[in-house]
Formats: structure tokens, C-alpha cells, sequence
């Protein structure tokens, strides 16, 4: 998935995966995976994608600062 926020592009195909989590099994409707990337430049961002009635209906890239990104990782240790 690409998505262009600010000016910048944030791709999942051109970026390096850091963690996947996952919730639920494939095809849960309540299911959903949590992907941390970080790009060539070194911005991180997270894609998200769900299950119809999960809290990732629709997939979805946010960027995440440094700090948020240390936050995650550390709740998703």
C-alpha cells in the first residue's frame, strides 16, 4: 500500500518491515495486523488492516514520530 501524507510518500513495498503483530486468525472479523515500517529517509509509519468489525476496517498508513514508534514497540514487546 502507498499513501502520500504531508508531501511524502509513505509505501509499504519500498519500505523495511520492522514488526508485525496480529490479532485474531485470518479471515476473524474482529481480526486485525498492525505493520511497523520504516522508510529509506528513516521515517516510520504504521499500516494497519482489519477485519469488518475490528478497529482496522480499512486499511490504513499513519506516520508515527520516533517517540510513538519506541511506545509501540515496547507495548508490542
Amino acid at each position: 500500500m502507498q499513501k502520500i501524507i504531508c508531501k511524502k510518500v509513505y509505501d509499504t513495498e519500498t519500505s523495511t518491515l520492522i514488526k508485525k503483530i496480529t490479532a485474531g486468525a485470518y479471515g476473524d472479523p474482529n481480526g486485525y495486523e498492525e505493520s511497523l515500517y520504516q522508510t529509506e529517509s528513516g521515517a516510520f509509519f504504521l499500516y494497519t488492516n482489519g477485519g469488518a468489525t475490528s478497529k482496522y476496517p480499512k486499511e490504513n498508513i499513519v506516520r508515527m514520530s520516533a517517540e510513538k514508534k519506541e511506545l509501540w514497540l515496547n507495548a508490542n514487546a
